[in-house]
């Protein structure tokens, strides 16, 4: 009669154990020697606190430090049936011209819930020359982070809410790894994912953060739903900044 519930609850434990080993394995062939035991052991409670997953995007580890991403929130909102967010602009601390934008989220967990608030700003001077222009949406980005975070409990910042002095990415993984890029059988199977990831091959970027970056440039969840035009747009501005980053290096290096 009370069979079902220790029955799901093993079914529980069960899940949370192998996602923990899946997000171990996967942080070790991904971000190898750098790891810490420090850092495994924070993963494994972030794996089975949080139910968030390497593979899956949701986690990303930058200068010995785990962030969570903009995907992996909105998963456990969903996961724990978030009953609605609610973003509007802070108008007084706004300046389209400037290209500077503040927003105020509400995430409200049930409907009784009184709803947990968090505020996003962006401005060209935090955030990454790659996604200049698209401030308003970064702004709403972060702000809905906020929100999630203190709505469930998560006390490790997330990546979109790094600016311009983010830390020092680690190196980058072979392209094919990354399926989101090129196809299951390890080419590209579109010519604008062949642009993307010659110029990701060329100036030595990583995967993860550009198709990150490009997502926020979009205005989209995932590159894979932007337009061609705005992706267009986006190889047009990393190859210009990338190619401006490299020439200031070299500059640097001479003198």
């Amino acid at each position: 009669m009370h069979m079902g519930f220790p029955r799901q609850a093993a079914n529980t434990v069960r899940k949370l154990r192998t996602l923990t080993v899946a997000n171990v394995r996967c942080a070790k062939g991904r971000w190898g020697d750098a790891l810490t035991s420090d850092q495994i052991r924070s993963l494994k409670i972030l794996s089975r606190e949080f139910q968030l997953s390497i593979a899956c995007g949701e986690l990303y580890l930058l200068s010995g430090r785990w962030y969570i991403t903009h995907s992996g929130l909105l998963r456990l909102a969903r996961r724990n049936r978030c009953s609605g967010i609610w973003v509007q602009p802070v108008r007084e601390f706004c300046d389209p011209q400037a290209g500077r934008w503040a927003f105020k989220a509400t995430a409200y967990r049930s409907r009784n819930c009184k709803g947990f608030a968090g505020y996003g700003d962006a401005d060209p001077s935090n955030v990454s020359p790659l996604v200049r222009g698209a401030e308003m949406r970064i702004a709403e980005t972060r702000a809905v982070n906020r929100a999630l975070g203190k709505a469930y409990g998560i006390g490790i910042c997330s990546v979109e809410e790094l600016g311009a002095g983010a830390p020092a990415k680690p190196a980058p993984k072979p392209i094919g790894a990354d399926p989101q890029l090129v196809s299951s059988n390890g080419h590209s199977s579109h010519p604008l994912r062949d642009q993307l990831n010659a110029l990701i091959h060329k100036h030595q970027l990583d995967p993860l953060l550009i198709k990150r970056y490009a997502a926020e440039f979009c205005g989209t969840q995932a590159l894979r739903e932007a337009s061609k035009a705005l992706v267009k747009d986006f190889i047009a501005v990393l190859s210009k900044k990338a190619s401006e980053d490299l020439s200031y290096q070299t500059a640097e290096a001479q003198s």
